[in-house]
């Protein structure tokens, strides 16, 4: 039987690529855009093994209708790709409340209200004693995982989302479901702005920028055979996929005792020249 998948953002970039890369896989996908046009388009382009979803993801209720899209349409849900998202680029000083809002809402929130529907409903079929092999991918974002000047809102929803692959693989294994993100680049409405100087032209004919070098990726890890695989972060652009860590402890002293505040000035200049994070991009 055909996976039944729902993909978020699904009617341009990379979101577009990941529904047809899923559509060619034999799936049967639930296109969600709030632009009926471009998710009409993605559909027509899978065939009767797809339909179009409008609803906006950052909303409770229109997160739980995309969910009772796939069930109603399909009569389940085995993937779920959470990838919908908007950019409003600030630096912090100019930012608005209600730009860092609409990010926050689209890709934090509707990553997690996405995620709490699908889960209840995969719950309530191990509940009547069915068999669950769900699978969720979230994307995540190299200004996440590391930071990047100009997007305060972004990288802040962007890290929230991995936290939340974290805890949602610890949560979820018991139902058969993994939970996995990535951390992708390519070229889509949202980066070829911001992001112009750095995009690579095709070398050789292998346009390394292309958003279908990411959907690959996250086909197989929508797939049954990916059932080990869970709570991991991926970057994954043109022909390289690496397997990103967290937050890790690194160098440490420890005294055994409380310290004094005069005591922690050498101690901590001590343990940050022995320490090597990665860079915030734009930095």
């Amino acid at each position: 039987m055909s996976r039944i998948v729902i993909v978020t953002g699904a009617g341009r970039g990379i979101g577009r690529a990941h529904a047809l890369a899923f559509g060619a896989s034999g799936a049967r996908v639930v296109v969600n855009d709030v632009s009926a046009d471009a998710a009409r388009e993605v559909a027509s382009l899978i065939g009767s093994r797809a339909v179009v979803n409008t609803d906006d993801v950052g909303t409770w209720a229109g997160a739980e209708r995309v969910v009772s899209a796939a069930v109603s349409a399909f009569g389940g849900l085995d993937v779920l790709v959470n990838n919908a998202g908007i950019v409003r680029d600030r630096m912090v000083v100019s930012c608005s409340e209600d730009e860092w809002d609409d990010v926050v809402r689209v890709h934090l929130k509707g990553h997690f209200a996405l995620l709490h529907h699908a889960a209840v409903h995969w719950r309530g079929v191990v509940k009547a004693g069915g068999v669950v092999s769900g699978r969720v991918i979230n994307t995540s974002s190299g200004a996440g995982l590391f930071g990047s000047v100009g997007q305060a809102s972004y990288s802040a929803a962007k890290a929230g989302i991995a936290s939340l692959t974290l805890v949602a693989a610890a949560e979820l294994s018991r139902y058969g479901v993994t939970v996995n993100a990535i951390a992708p680049s390519a070229r889509t409405r949202m980066t070829e702005v911001a992001f112009a100087s750095v995009m690579a032209a095709p070398v050789d004919g292998f346009d390394a920028m292309a958003p279908e070098n990411v959907s690959p990726l996250v086909v197989w890890l929508g797939s049954e055979e990916a059932g080990d695989v869970s709570g991991r972060m991926f970057e994954v652009d043109g022909g390289r996929v690496c397997v990103v860590h967290g937050w890790q402890r690194g160098p440490v002293v420890d005294k055994g005792a409380r310290w004094l505040p005069e005591e922690l000035g050498p101690v901590v200049r001590k343990l940050v020249a022995e320490d090597h994070p990665v860079p915030v991009y734009g930095a």
